[in-house]
């Protein structure tokens, strides 16, 4: 059965069409309390189940979360409110504090105007497939009140950041310090604005932060993850040793050197398996996606380690990860799993890893990465029209077909629907950048062509 509202993050659009409206979400909000409350932790016998709200700093998020909580108690479920809170952050606390499940309103990496809702279960995780299903079967069925006896209530949880900026800490080898290290940390104006500088500081850091003044309408705005430059100047200026880009709900990570060269979450993924091979003496194995540049599969095998690809999406890289039993995957994008250190990805814990793999080998990423170069890659997005059916295209498989045959065994050629906005994503990966951008110019041309 296909999902209708869920993507590969949650439900995620535009605010004031659907689904990203007050009534959808608060409608949302009770039929996720029916059935995660029945899935979840029910606390002490006579309490009701409790879940966990938390946001980024879009001012759409006021308007959802109040949508949110009045559904939920609706359905009988207790509400505590987290304010602006990391996406890891409510997983962690979710977890750490026996509940039922947490939320989390956010619309990660993209623009102001766009927010969403995604779920954990009461262990952290992301919830699986078929809990999503059992949620949209709720969503069509009448929406009714709990007796007014049996309503849930909301509190605020005032001590929320300090559990998670200490959780952060914790990750970071009791032995090791940042003293003597100049950090510029880049928040993207997004949730982690009033955690992430204290976390770095704590450990000792000199922390020059940018994009830390939300004002409801600039997350991402020319800064975080997805748009580094700000970042790769700030370093730069400041001659910092290292900077740290986080998106607006601080689950992925980019990291920049002193010299402004700027490090990925595949490469980040083969620095983190190296650190422990060098600790442990082996990795089994590490996850990628369908977007992992070949050159770190390649080196990842030349170093005896297994290499898996997931589809596209932190949930499937985990849902891998558990499958084999291994502890470390990452995207490209800087979704970063550690499934030793937190149950989903974060992009301080895992900007703390590397930093501890750094100090624990006495060498600069760039040295670390020596002999890993990365393919070059070119990403088109092409936005397509509403049910353009570009599976059944023959047009697009004579394209796809043209590029393989021509790149054979130096490259990769990859098409894909986007699971958080209506776009093809259009990849081509090369020996070559003049081919990369080549294939991927003539495969884009036809994808619109055809989608349009």
């Amino acid at each position: 059965m296909a999902r209708r509202y869920f993507g590969t993050d949650g439900i995620r659009g535009r605010v004031g069409g659907a689904p990203i409206t007050p009534d959808f979400v608060l409608k949302l909000g009770y039929a996720a309390g029916k059935v995660l409350a029945g899935a979840g932790r029910e606390g002490k016998k006579g309490t009701r189940p409790t879940v966990l709200i938390g946001k980024d700093t879009r001012v759409s998020g006021y308007m959802l979360e109040a949508a949110l909580e009045s559904g939920f108690a609706a359905a009988g479920v207790d509400v505590m409110l987290a304010g602006p809170m990391p996406t890891p952050g409510i997983a962690y606390l979710t977890r750490a504090l026996r509940l039922s499940a947490g939320v989390v309103i956010s619309a990660s990496h993209n623009p102001y105007d766009d927010n969403g809702i995604k779920f954990f279960s009461a262990d952290g995780n992301k919830l699986p497939d078929e809990v999503e299903l059992q949620i949209e079967a709720h969503l069509e069925q009448p929406m009714e009140c709990a007796p007014s006896e049996h309503l849930g209530k909301a509190r605020r949880l005032d001590d929320a950041r300090g559990r998670y900026i200490e959780f952060c800490k914790s990750t970071f080898p009791a032995t090791f310090d940042l003293r003597g290290m100049k950090l510029v940390l880049d928040c993207a104006h997004g949730a982690a604005y009033d955690v992430g500088p204290h976390v770095f500081h704590e450990l000792g850091a000199e922390v020059l932060s940018i994009g830390v003044s939300p004002n409801g309408f600039n997350i991402n705005d020319k800064v975080g993850a997805a748009a580094p430059d700000a970042l790769v100047r700030a370093v730069q200026e400041h001659k910092a040793d290292l900077g740290i880009a986080l998106d607006g709900d601080a689950d992925r990570v980019q990291i920049v050197d002193s010299t402004g060269q700027l490090y990925n979450g595949d490469e980040l993924l083969y620095v983190l398996v190296k650190d422990r091979i060098a600790t442990n003496g082996k990795v089994e194995g590490a996850v990628g996606t369908l977007m992992t540049n070949m050159a770190v599969e390649v080196a990842l095998k030349e170093a005896g380690v297994k290499f898996v690809r997931a589809a596209v999406g932190d949930r499937y890289v985990l849902e891998k990860l558990v499958e084999n039993g291994w502890q470390l995957g990452a995207e490209g994008s800087g979704h970063i799993l550690s499934l030793d250190r937190h149950s989903t990805g974060d992009g301080i814990v895992s900007a703390l890893l590397v930093l501890a793999a750094i100090q624990r080998s006495g060498k600069t990423l760039a040295q670390i990465l020596e002999g890993v170069t990365l393919f070059p890659q070119t990403l088109i997005n092409v936005r397509m029209s509403a049910g353009a059916d570009w599976k059944n295209s023959e047009a697009i498989r004579r394209a796809l077909e043209q590029a393989e045959q021509s790149l054979e065994s130096h490259g990769r050629v990859l098409i894909r629907a986007s699971g958080t906005e209506p776009v093809l994503r259009v990849m081509v990966e090369a020996a070559a950048q003049q081919d990369a951008v080549r294939h991927a110019e003539t495969i884009a041309k036809v994808v619109k062509d055809v989608t349009s």
